[in-house]
């Protein structure tokens, strides 16, 4: 979750010759499988699509990502460049200790990704619905946990198995401090 304040205007302290804010209100966002379904429900068109997205349709995404009650109508306005900032830092994060080694990647998928194909993966890898409320690349990363452990082991060329074994000789040769 993310928590910025919109509206807050700089002010210069006289007694401690310091700069700060005054004002503003408080909002909470969530970059998550609900933000992204509420965002399609309103545009019925894929979020996740590489179309660029109009400021309409970006404004419109943050305000499906705000999770303070009774926000004040007018807060999409008075976003600053900083809380543009903070809100695109915040969704592109990876939020997660997880890491893949990168394997040559087979061609993509011309698969369309939308709210209700996300749900469908949630379902076939038994991941609880409560996980909609997690940041989505997070969600993302256990699905593709999910992924990988469930498929099958791919067996290794044999130029792929006689290439790791060189590479081991070499790391142990080094190690040892010998020449073969």
């Amino acid at each position: 979750m993310l928590t910025i304040i919109v509206g807050a205007i700089d002010v210069f302290d006289e007694e401690t010759q310091a700069f700060g804010t005054q004002g503003g209100d408080k909002l909470q966002l969530e970059h998550s499988l609900v933000s992204l379904s509420k965002w399609e429900s309103i545009y019925e068109k894929p979020f996740l699509a590489i179309n660029e997205k109009t400021s309409e349709e970006i404004l419109a995404y943050i305000e499906c990502m705000v999770l303070t009650i009774n926000p004040p109508e007018d807060f999409l306005n008075k976003l600053s460049q900083e809380n543009f900032e903070q809100i695109n830092t915040y969704i592109e994060s990876k939020t997660t200790a997880t890491w893949f080694a990168e394997q040559p990647r087979a061609p993509q998928s011309r698969e369309i990704v939308t709210s209700e194909l996300i749900y469908y993966w949630m379902t076939v890898f038994q991941i609880p619905f409560t996980c909609e409320t997690w940041h989505l690349n997070r969600l993302f990363t256990l699905i593709r946990i999910c992924n990988v452990k469930q498929a099958k082991p791919k067996k290794m060329s044999r130029s792929e198995v006689a290439h790791r074994n060189r590479e081991l000789n070499e790391q142990r040769r080094a190690q040892l401090g010998t020449t073969g």
